[in-house]
């Protein structure tokens, strides 16, 4: 039978009662206060095993009581509870020594499980630590279960150097989290530096991480500092890990195991000291099992997973995404408005494949769009719904599918020549000087001269569309007057 002095103090008096008859039936001795001065009081007089306290209190915040109580009482546990549910809440509560942070409404059971781990253990989990520099904007938005456990969890990893994997669907905010992690961390004093595996061509993404000397490879006129060297004694953000060229794996794979690392066309080992998170939103089990993605460098990542929801599954947070992202846009000059309970209600009803980053793009649209300063469910129906897609859009879309059948023929006909043979050398700069202008020049007619369609049609960024028309001295279509 668990035994212990639980101290509790919670200005609602329902709350202490549950927890009263909770704690009292796991065999605890529980004492109850509603206000932070007798909590103090029997603190100072030594009594208690644990103290259970919410964070807002008639004479004093928990948050200003509970580093007292660490520096008295170092080894004894203290758990927050909070109804303001939100990414700060759980960092403060870190920062000031808690050993646990809790979201109301909590489940006892899980209450009381934590009451038994904290008062199994020896020691606490540590003092207070040092506070970060406040900033206005908060990293990360939402109080569903599944925004309160990320929490949680984060809390627990800032003052720790664990290598995070960060799993999640396109737009869930995984670089959010990753700077989250650094920002409020240990590290925060260092650099915080990302890199997107999927947008550096494959045969330079070792440059980019570990550097290279002059003269390593064609085009290395001198030295340069790659992204380790650049994230020495901070934060290295790995993005979209699961398209790592196998050779890069091998090289990140010996960072992690001793340490250190050679630039590309070097000889001399060099230390590092880099905190690595990752992130993917694709199955690296499946990569591996295709062998794509190798075994020991997925286990030297996934130390601690980090699986972020899909905005779908924590429909309940989008009134308050929406609300913070309607006041940032409006912190950079764009109208500040608000949308009605309706309009709300019509969010919750999305399924966002966008997930947060849809969500935020709609934000800017209603603020840029729409003159009036509430928006209605009208206008959010209005820009959630798929319109039909008229005639004109049809017949651009038919002239996309023209123009594949016909990029498909001209790659047939010029292979032709080389099926019975071994391809010439430089056989791919002759494809592209040949192939790239018709069909740049094709894709633009197809879409009457809309680059941002024909970038999307032929899968490349608007921006290197645009220098490649400019290059090639393309002639954009512009259609008849």
């Amino acid at each position: 039978m668990p035994t212990g002095s639980i101290l509790v103090a919670d200005d609602d008096a329902a709350i202490r009662t549950v927890l009263n008859q909770a704690l009292s039936r796991a065999g605890y001795e529980v004492r109850s206060t509603g206000n932070a001065a007798t909590l103090w009081r029997w603190v100072s007089q030594g009594d208690g095993d644990l103290v259970i306290t919410d964070v807002v209190m008639p004479d004093e915040n928990a948050f200003d009581l509970v580093p007292r109580i660490k520096k008295m009482r170092p080894d004894l546990p203290v758990v927050i509870m909070s109804a303001q549910n939100t990414f700060m809440t759980a960092i403060r509560a870190s920062e000031r020594g808690a050993y646990e942070y809790l979201p109301k409404p909590f489940d006892l059971k899980e209450l009381v499980a934590i009451v038994g781990r904290a008062l199994s253990e020896p020691k606490s989990k540590g003092g207070v630590t040092a506070k970060p520099e406040e900033t206005e904007s908060i990293p990360l938005v939402g109080r569903s279960a599944a925004m309160q456990e990320i929490y949680r969890v984060l809390a627990r990893l800032m003052q720790t150097d664990l290598t995070v994997m960060i799993v999640g669907e396109s737009g869930t905010g995984k670089e959010l989290v990753a700077r989250a992690l650094h920002d409020y961390g240990k590290r925060r004093n260092g650099p915080f530096v990302a890199i997107n595996m999927a947008a550096i061509p494959r045969d330079l993404i070792e440059s980019e991480l570990f550097g290279h000397e002059k003269g390593a490879f064609t085009g290395a006129n001198a030295r340069a500092s790659g992204r380790f060297e650049q994230a020495e004694g901070g934060t290295l953000f790995l993005d979209e890990i699961g398209d790592m060229p196998m050779d890069a794996q091998t090289r990140l794979l010996r960072v992690l195991q001793q340490g250190e690392y050679t630039t590309v066309g070097g000889r001399t080992p060099i230390k590092t000291d880099v905190r690595i998170v990752a992130a993917t939103n694709k199955d690296l089990r499946q990569l591996i099992q295709q062998g794509l993605f190798r075994e020991d460098l997925f286990f030297r990542l996934n130390v601690v997973p980090l699986r972020l929801p899909p905005l779908r599954e924590r429909i309940e947070d989008v009134p308050d995404l929406m609300r913070h992202f309607l006041a940032l846009v409006s912190r950079e000059g764009l109208p500040l408005k608000q949308i009605d309970q309706a309009g709300l209600d019509r969010l919750k009803k999305h399924r966002w494949p966008g997930n947060v980053r849809e969500l935020e793009n709609l934000a800017r649209r209603l603020a840029a769009l729409y003159p009036q300063d509430i928006i209605t469910a009208t206008v959010i129906d209005s820009e959630l719904t798929p319109p039909s897609m008229p005639s004109a859009a049809r017949d651009g879309q038919a002239a996309a599918d023209t123009l594949s059948g016909s990029v498909e023929r001209h790659l047939a006909t010029y292979f032709s020549g080389f099926q019975d043979a071994l391809p010439p050398a430089g056989l791919y700069h002759r494809v592209l000087r040949e192939i790239e202008y018709p069909l740049l020049s094709a894709a633009l007619a197809a879409t009457r001269g809309n680059q941002i369609r024909a970038a999307e049609l032929l899968g490349l960024n608007r921006n290197t569309l645009r220098k490649k028309v400019r290059d090639l001295d393309i002639q954009v279509y512009r259609g008849s007057n």
